[in-house]
């Protein structure tokens, strides 16, 4: 599945086409952002049950701008409303992004490499170029709810 940096793109630039949210208040932001969080897990579920219909088919492959627009056209059109007795995985969605899948990933040729910032100026002073391991020390706490302790309890995902 796409990691945070996908989700993000394609919430932002796919979703809403580079536009801003309507929302003036920060409750209707909130709800937009539910909102487009819901379609984008929707869509994302739709890819994943369509791919798991056709085996060796990975959910990669599948298109979400595809997924995206199908999913217009069924809204716009009302197509599939009324919902038969046969409850079909992949749906029209999924059957759409089946057709439509996009080629594998070819192989790297040569491993990833970080690369380093360059200069054309010297760093003033001595340079460390050691590599230093690093430790890091994780701590939770738990929150205690004392009764109308109201910021923790009006959440609508509690």
């Amino acid at each position: 599945m796409p990691g945070p940096a996908t989700a993000y793109l394609e919430l932002k630039s796919t979703i809403l086409g580079g536009r801003v949210l309507r929302a003036r208040t920060p409750g209707g932001i909130e709800q937009e952002v539910y909102a487009l969080l819901v379609t984008y897990q929707a869509l994302r579920t739709a890819i994943a049950d369509a791919a798991a219909t056709v085996p060796g088919t990975h959910p990669d492959l599948a298109s979400f701008v595809i997924a995206l627009n199908a999913a217009r056209d069924q809204v716009i059109l009302a197509a599939g409303v009324i919902a038969g007795t046969i409850t079909d995985l992949a749906g029209k969605i999924g059957r759409i992004v089946l057709a439509c899948l996009m080629p594998s990933r070819r192989l790297r040729v040569s491993p990833r490499v970080v690369k380093r910032a360059m200069s054309k100026y010297n760093a003033k002073g001595k340079v460390d170029h050691a590599t230093y391991k690093a430790t890091i020390a994780i701590t939770i706490l738990a929150a205690s709810l004392t009764p109308g302790d109201e910021s923790l309890t009006n959440r609508p995902w509690l």
